[in-house]
Formats: structure tokens, C-alpha cells, sequence
């Protein structure tokens, strides 16, 4: 009988950098879509609270020692490095952990790099650091997360990984070919 070895959307791709800023993927974590039931958003903040995060406004995230949620739509958000607390009754959840690639972008050239591939504002004023959005990666629908000044968390679907990864390699090429020009 064959054994199957699990491994990541991105398995064997080394990090990219270039002047300074680096594509990776991130390491795996549990993921868990959780979507209250109408009325139950205080019994599910209750039973998130050991967890130390509550559920997050639209476009924002609640962080705590171990985990954090973030908000990935109307009325759902995924909990990100912690098992779920029970909510039988009280939402809707679903394992998303192999569903989902993560990639990190940081470095100087990681904002202009997105703006090339990504239609909203991420400008430090209007898109700051912890703020979220569902969005779009060219054709791929993604999750977009700032994680820091020059930092930046983008989660697609696992089948869209290695399409992502060669679209925001190309464009990072692109934003460091132009720097080296001018420099």
C-alpha cells in the first residue's frame, strides 16, 4: 500500500530575493473557517476568549498569544494557529488548513511590488498594518494581509499557489530591474 506524504502547495520552492526584498512561503498552520449563527456572536466571542481574540470587525484581525482571527468575509473569519474551541450550535466551521497557501512578501520594493498585481489602495494611510481584505491577485481571489510597514501576508487557494508565486516573482523582478536602472 502507498504512503502519502503530505506536503505543502509550495514544496521545493526556495525563497526569492532581490534588492532586499523576499518572497517565501510561509510555514503551515491549522486554519479554520468560523461563521457565527445569527444572534450567537457573544456566545462565540465567550468561547474564543481562551484563545485570547474575539471575532474581528471587516477588513481587521484579532491577534493573541497563539492565534489570531482574521476576517475573510461577511459574518466569517479563519482562526489561524489554534484548534477551535466548540461551537456546535453557535457556527458554522470548517477546516481549511490544506486548502489555503500562505506567502510573505517583505522588503523595500514588497508594497510596489503588490500595487502591480492587486487593485486596491495599499498605501500606509489607507491599508495599515494589521488590516486584511479579500481582494483580487490579478485572476486569483486572495487574501491580502499587512503584517508589517514593508511586510505583507498574501493567502490564495492552494491550487492557485504556484500561479501566484510566478506573478509575484515576475513583478518583484520587474520592481528590482527598475531600481537597478535607475541606480
Amino acid at each position: 500500500m502507498p504512503e502519502l506524504i503530505a506536503k505543502s502547495a509550495l514544496a521545493g520552492q526556495a525563497p526569492l530575493t532581490l534588492a532586499e526584498t523576499t518572497l517565501a512561503e510561509a510555514p503551515a498552520a491549522t486554519m479554520t473557517s468560523i461563521a457565527p449563527f445569527p444572534g450567537a456572536m457573544d456566545a462565540v466571542n465567550a468561547r474564543l476568549q481562551a484563545l485570547g481574540v474575539r471575532f474581528p470587525a471587516p477588513n481587521r484581525q484579532s491577534t493573541g498569544p497563539a492565534a489570531r482571527l482574521m476576517w475573510t468575509g461577511r459574518d466569517q473569519a479563519f482562526l489561524i494557529g489554534a484548534t477551535s474551541p466548540d461551537l456546535t450550535g453557535l457556527a458554522a466551521t470548517t477546516d481549511q488548513s490544506d486548502g489555503w497557501a500562505t506567502i510573505t512578501l517583505a522588503g523595500p520594493l514588497a508594497t510596489d511590488t503588490l500595487a502591480r498585481l492587486i487593485a486596491i489602495d495599499l498605501r500606509d494611510a489607507a491599508f495599515g498594518v494589521g488590516e486584511t481584505a479579500r481582494t483580487g491577485l490579478n485572476h486569483m481571489a486572495a487574501i491580502l494581509t499587512r503584517t508589517g510597514p514593508a511586510a505583507w501576508e498574501i493567502m490564495v487557494f492552494r491550487s492557485m499557489a504556484r500561479t501566484a508565486w510566478h506573478e509575484l516573482a515576475e513583478a518583484l523582478e520587474m520592481q528590482a530591474a527598475r531600481l537597478n536602472a535607475l541606480a
